[in-house]
């Protein structure tokens, strides 16, 4: 492949190749299900999938692990504010993250572990970094000791004698620098037993253990929101490679969306549900939306931005719908290479999205040529590159998503097409007035109907 990926480690764009040829192995931090899925939760799930979906074109076998944080403060909170068990209120939102990224398109992944249930390798981990001096135990809880790695801050940049854990203070630690990796039972609260006593697992010792698990020491890609670069993810890489691990080749994280310029966070109720979003508009223009701008470049959410998003899309659904009204079924083709190297170029969706619009543009003017091999061969491409990124409208996922869309547009189908014979009639009669009303009485249903030298064509109007 000739796919270049920004590492947010080095800070450079790197050539993209896999440890082991012809597979590639991704870890992705999943959701905390502590609530109702946003949008900027589903981001990121969003973007890999784009990197999963363009690396499996490229003809590798993608390995995609996508973790679920089951157990975790924010979850046992909740779970007691609302007075049900901690584990129902984690599986309940698990499956509301499932529903969701089933919704907006995301193939699953390849397995998707949870916390709870791999104990027994976070266990085994923490015995290595306390064999090899990296780690302690105090009182039942269990720290990595940052002073032991010298190589701690080298992904995000931070200076040790910064570094802020973000956890509430314990006296069991020997530095306040260091992370916990275990914490110990507290009364009411869930917890397994360790050789250093029962509690549950810190935050960052259960990715590493359930990357190690299912891809082994060492892997491609790990990726994640750019929030999480740290404490999350540097501590991560430190007890890995602290562990004797070689860890991840290559780090990707996406930004953040926002509104009015603050980060979605629940905690500061600026945030727009998936069920919500999903009541304004259909799962296909949300996903464009949020797979449409650079994975490393900022979501300002705004209803313009949405809608004008979602317009674009309807742009190249007509155009697509059009071609196969005219010509028939349109099987996918090949992508053009100015998309290719768009997204060979650290997944650039916005240039992708530009060709496609480009051949969408050209495949109109064949179109209003009478031109129907030409405009054949582009939507043929364009189903192809809006397949790689998960939104041909014309695909079965899509297609099956809209329900009764299928026989309804038969329906609809059968009832303009006597109208516009009706229309024929009168214009061949040069009853243009009455042409003129039949058309108009179309447009106010939301069919728009276009002359062209094959004949009326007629559309869905956008919005």
């Amino acid at each position: 492949m000739s796919l270049h990926i920004y590492d947010s480690a080095s800070r450079t764009s790197r050539p993209f190749a896999p440890l082991v040829p012809g597979i590639a192995s991704i870890y992705v931090c999943g959701a905390t299900v502590q609530g109702v899925p946003h949008i900027g939760h589903v981001r990121s799930g969003l973007n890999f999938d784009v990197v999963r979906r363009w690396l499996a074109h490229g003809g590798l076998d993608v390995r995609l692990v996508r973790n679920v944080t089951d157990i975790d403060d924010k979850i046992l909170v909740k779970a007691a504010e609302a007075g049900r068990p901690w584990w129902e209120w984690a599986a309940t939102h698990e499956r509301s993250f499932d529903s969701a990224y089933d919704a907006l398109g995301c193939l699953p992944p390849s397995v998707s572990p949870r916390a709870t249930g791999h104990v027994t390798q976070m266990v085994e981990l923490m015995q290595r970094l306390i064999d090899s001096g990296h780690a302690y135990a105090s009182g039942g809880d269990v720290y990595f000791s940052v002073a032991s790695y010298p190589a701690y801050g080298e992904l995000s940049g931070i200076k040790v004698d910064e570094a802020q854990q973000g956890e509430s203070a314990a006296q069991g630690k020997a530095d306040a620098r260091d992370f916990t990796l275990w914490k110990s039972a507290k009364p009411g609260e869930p917890s397994w037993p360790t050789p250093w006593g029962s509690g549950r697992p810190g935050w960052h010792l259960e990715c590493s253990a359930m990357a190690r698990a299912y891809l082994g020491p060492e892997f491609d890609i790990h990726g994640g929101g750019i929030d999480l670069v740290f404490p999350h993810h540097e501590n991560e890489q430190a007890q890995s490679r602290a562990a004797g691990d070689a860890f991840s080749s290559y780090w990707m994280h996406n930004a953040w969306v926002t509104m009015s310029g603050e980060k979605m966070s629940k905690s500061l109720g600026n945030v727009v549900s998936i069920p919500e979003m999903l009541n304004r508009v259909r799962a296909q223009e949300l996903r464009y939306y949020l797979v449409g701008p650079h994975y490393r470049s900022t979501i300002e959410y705004s209803e313009a931005a949405l809608d004008e998003s979602v317009r674009a899309y309807q742009r190249v659904e007509t155009f697509l719908r059009k071609v196969a009204q005219r010509t028939g079924v349109v099987a996918p083709g090949g992508v053009s290479a100015e998309f290719a190297a768009a997204l060979d170029d650290d997944l650039a969706t916005p240039a992708a999205l530009a060709a496609v619009h480009n051949l969408v543009r050209q495949g109109n003017t064949a179109l209003d040529a009478a031109d129907d091999t030409g405009a054949r061969e582009a939507a043929a491409s364009v189903r192809a590159m809006t397949g790689v990124l998960g939104l041909d409208p014309l695909s079965q996922r899509w297609v099956d998503d809209a329900g009764a869309d299928t026989g309804l547009r038969q329906a609809l189908d059968a009832l303009v097409s006597d109208l516009l014979e009706e229309r024929a009639r009168a214009r061949s009669e040069r009853n243009f007035a009455l042409s003129d009303a039949i058309r108009d009485r179309l447009l106010i249903a939301g069919v728009a109907v276009e002359d062209t030298p094959g004949g009326p064509q007629w559309t869905l109007k956008d919005g």
